[in-house]
């Protein structure tokens, strides 16, 4: 387990979607069209996975998500109440109609807000009119009282707050800038900033003074990413309209069944993809598409993209590749994926979080976007000016929030070590009577994830009293392994149980496989959300928390000179006899790769098998595709493997293994990886994965000249791996154009010869050389 890998990232996308191809035969889980790479740069503007993971996002109806928020703020969440939403619309109601007035702070002047809004005017001169409202109606709504609704949470104190101003976070070695328009955060974290709140008025009286003046001001000091409860950022349709938006505020408000907006629901580009037109604000829900009038935000309905999923990606070291950035990528990106891009940070901020809500304003419409590691789900749009109630209900729900229903994970509760932040997560064991985790997040060897959805893994070191006793001789310490694995895979520990039996068989395997000390299986999947929400196929790749305890290891990217090849060549042989034994990996990458000492030895270890299938389980397994794409054999990379119509063979994994020893070679010089500037390989990891194999193909016939860091054994070896792998690959593209000319059947079986697919690499000279000076003894 890498504490400071790389590239121990999988891009293993989503297969929401069965292909089209009805007559092929689905031989491996299917990857998604245009999936992303690893994620090696959050310093990109707007990295390509983030938006992947958005175009695949799943709709559902405004009531029904407003349902499902109301649920959670209830009384008894565990019991259906079907009749929240329309009491709870009743019930605010006074508020919407200037009826409500809290210790000086009356409903009334929420028109008048309302109506500032609604006037000419740039974009950023709507934020204030907007809080000014929000700020308003939380007041007010805190003296609406419903059955079975809980009561506001003064410990949160949620309020909405400007800022406008750059937030930054780091991941690893690499810092982020973001800047979200405005937030929703607990009343104390929003006043930190401001110097002249510290010491002066408390509770209700310091909520006022806040909300009158500094709410509506950008902080003077950048907020913490980690207070963060929701973004909301703004888009008008065009800059400075100069109609404003029409109609203004009803006279009054009353409860009416919802009217959908136009468009329903976002699309990606939509800005951009249409023209400003103003027409009435709502659109009948009787009315038909092709007559229904334009939103006043101007938007008409888009088809979303089909492409899918990145998954399991970290922040590493090497992400400050991101100041290249991708021919065709603009500088301003799309609402929704500014909107991911916040989510993505609020995910790297807390661990083990479960879901995030944040909120798209364009014109007088607000989608509500819900993600968690399942996917994304976002509403149909709710126009807060004409359907003010609806709003108020929203606010009313969210201002309920106890911290965990934010999405923040109760069990990893953060305390402050030597003054650096850490997560102490503590629990019943059967064994062990009881087991104390500190998990140590601020520690530089933690490796985060940065995204959206799939595994999110992070590897964090961890101290324990109770394992400690248990185990003995961990000079190295242990590292935690948190992540999302699919709740209808083979779970890692089960695959591990099968590995270690293995081990006992075969010295290729003994010590070279992970050591786990200890783990816990969270029981809350991500599927309940969508079955509250009618989402289709709603279990389809859901997920569950895992936590796994093993030994540290080191990242084969930390060796030099020949030590890479040692290492490599015992996880080959391991790979080897796992994969005829029945356990396939299928996600071979650098940070899969790792190392430890034994009596001054340096010993392989094969790691990481949450994306790894057993033999004896019949069919693609679970919602991904698995592989890490800058190291998928280039079969894989085709438009018909993503499509899940290849069989994943072991020569596949094997090509992997030799991509990962190239990239290695090439981008790292004495175990620190290149400059930016000067390492090659770079746009392997950042575009999908058919242009990606396109690259991997020109670079057999153009690889470069040795660099001069590069041992010259080692690069004999690598240029006779290159000489392999193109052989190997024309060869089969020369049967493939056989049989198109002799229109035989395209049956793609092949019979596998494992060990003959070995020999061609182990019988190069390289390889034999490279033994041979590795183990002079052997």
């Amino acid at each position: 387990m890498s504490p400071a890998s790389e590239t121990s990232t999988s891009f293993t996308p989503s297969r929401a979607n069965a292909p089209a191809h009805g007559a092929s035969k689905i031989e491996s889980t299917p990857n998604s069209h245009g999936a992303a790479v690893v994620s090696e740069n959050i310093g990109l503007g707007h990295p390509p996975w983030i938006r992947r993971d958005i175009e695949q996002v799943k709709q559902c109806k405004a009531d029904a998500m407003l349902q499902a928020l109301l649920q959670r703020a209830s009384c008894a969440e565990e019991t259906k109440q079907p009749e929240l939403l329309q009491k709870c619309l009743k019930a605010v109601l006074p508020v919407c109609n200037g009826q409500v007035s809290a210790r000086g702070i009356h409903s009334l002047n929420i028109e008048t807000a309302l109506k500032n809004y609604a006037g000419p005017g740039a974009e950023n001169n709507f934020y204030g009119p907007f809080i000014e409202a929000t700020n308003i109606a939380l007041a007010c709504l805190e003296e609406i009282k419903v059955d079975g609704i809980r009561a506001p949470v003064p410990a949160v104190d949620m309020i909405c707050q400007q800022n406008d101003m750059p937030m930054y976070q780091d991941h690893q070695d690499v810092k982020s800038t973001r800047k979200p328009d405005c937030v929703i955060l607990p009343l104390k974290s929003a006043c930190a900033p401001f110097e002249d709140e510290k010491g002066g008025k408390q509770g209700k009286q310091k909520r006022r003074a806040h909300m009158m003046k500094n709410a509506l001001s950008k902080p003077p000091a950048p907020l913490p990413w980690e207070d963060i409860l929701a973004c909301i950022e703004f888009k008008r349709k065009t800059a400075g309209r100069k109609p404003g938006i029409q109609p203004l505020p009803p006279s009054s408000y009353h409860i009416k069944d919802y009217v959908p907006t136009k468009p329903e629901y976002l699309p990606v580009d939509h800005l951009k993809a249409e023209d400003p037109a103003p027409g009435p604000t709502q659109t009948p829900a009787t009315q038909t598409p092709d007559t229904a009038p334009v939103l006043s935000s101007g938007l008409n309905a888009a088809q979303s993209s089909q492409g899918r999923s990145s998954s399991k990606r970290k922040a590493t070291d090497t992400l400050q590749s991101a100041a290249k950035k991708p021919k065709g990528v603009s500088e301003e990106p799309d609402v929704t994926v500014q909107t991911g891009l916040y989510a993505a940070e609020m995910f790297a901020a807390n661990l083990a979080i479960s879901y995030l809500i944040n909120l798209i304003v364009v014109d007088d419409v607000v989608w509500i976007w819900y993600y968690d590691r399942q996917g994304i789900i976002q509403s149909s749009g709710i126009n807060f000016i004409q359907d003010l109630p609806r709003f108020m209900v929203l606010l009313y729900a969210l201002q309920r929030f106890e911290l965990h229903d934010w999405g923040r994970n109760k069990d990893f509760l953060p305390v402050q070590v030597e003054g650096k932040k850490c997560y102490e997560f503590i629990i019943k064991d059967e064994e062990l009577g009881e087991v104390d985790l500190l998990l140590h997040t601020s520690h530089n060897d933690r490796v985060t994830h940065y995204g959206l959805q799939g595994q999110a893994t992070n590897v964090i070191p961890v101290t324990s009293e109770a394992l400690a006793k248990k185990y003995d001789n961990l000079p190295d310490g242990m590292v935690a392994k948190v992540f999302w694995g699919e709740a209808n895979r083979t779970s890692e520990p089960e695959i591990l149980k099968r590995v270690e039996e293995i081990a006992e068989a075969h010295d290729t395997v003994k010590n070279h496989i992970p050591e786990l000390l200890w783990h816990h299986t969270f029981t809350d999947p991500t599927s309940a959300i969508r079955e509250a929400l009618s989402v289709p196929e709603p279990t389809t790749g859901s997920r569950i928390l895992y936590i796994l305890v093993f030994r540290k290891l080191q990242p084969i990217t930390k060796l030099h000179g020949k030590e890479p090849f040692n290492v490599w060549q015992q996880c080959v042989l391991c790979h080897l006899t796992l994969w005829k034994e029945g356990v396939y990996h299928r996600d071979i990458s650098p940070g899969n790769l790792m190392w430890y000492k034994k009596n001054d030895k340096l010993i392989g270890v094969l790691n990481d098998y949450d994306l790894s299938s057993l033999a004896n389980v019949i069919g693609p397994q679970g919602n991904e595709r698995t592989g890490t794409v800058p190291f998928m054999a280039l079969d894989l990379l085709t438009e018909k493997a993503q499509r899940g119509e290849v069989k994943h063979l072991y020569r596949h994994d094997l090509e992997s293994f030799m991509w990962v020893f190239i990239w290695i070679c090439l981008r790292y010089r004495e175990g620190v990886i290149l400059p930016v500037e000067t390492r090659p390989l770079d746009d392997w990891a950042r575009f999908d994965a058919v242009m990606c194999g396109t690259m991997k193909y020109y670079f057999l016939g153009h690889p470069p000249d040795r660099p001069s860091h590069i041992d010259p054994h080692i690069w004999r070896f690598l240029v006779q791996c290159v000489i392999v792998l193109k052989k190997d690959t024309d060869h089969r593209i020369s049967l493939r154009l056989e049989k198109l000319i002799t229109m035989a059947p395209g049956n793609d079986e092949e019979l596998e010869d494992i060990d003959g697919s070995l020999r061609m690499f182990t019988n190069t000279t390289g390889w034999v050389e490279l033994s041979e000076l590795s183990n002079p003894l052997q």
